[in-house]
């Protein structure tokens, strides 16, 4: 009988964030979307710092990957509840 066999990097599940297929970029829009944020202002400016994009552009790739549902199975906290906002919000126009 042989001893067991050390894992590799390979053996076992893929993160989550892999698995889901979700490029970087993507899973830092859902990252800065999980932060709570002291005022107003501070949300945008970290758009821009750390992410090198406008925040109009930031709220643009965020609702299309709201559909995505890579997304969802990254993160479906975050991903249900900014579809509740969202919802709403199209509800109310």
């Amino acid at each position: 009988m042989s001893p067991p066999e050390e894992p590799t990097p390979d053996d076992g599940p893929e993160p989550a964030a892999e698995a889901a297929g979700l490029s970087d970029r993507d899973r830092a829009l859902l990252a800065l979307e999980r932060r709570t944020w002291p005022g107003p202002g501070a949300k945008e400016r970290a758009v821009r710092e750390q992410l090198g994009i406008t925040p109009t552009r930031y709220y643009q790739l965020l609702n299309a990957l709201l559909d995505d549902p890579r997304a969802l199975a990254h993160d479906p906290v975050t991903v249900n509840r900014l579809r509740r906002v969202r919802d709403a919000r199209r509800e109310r126009r």
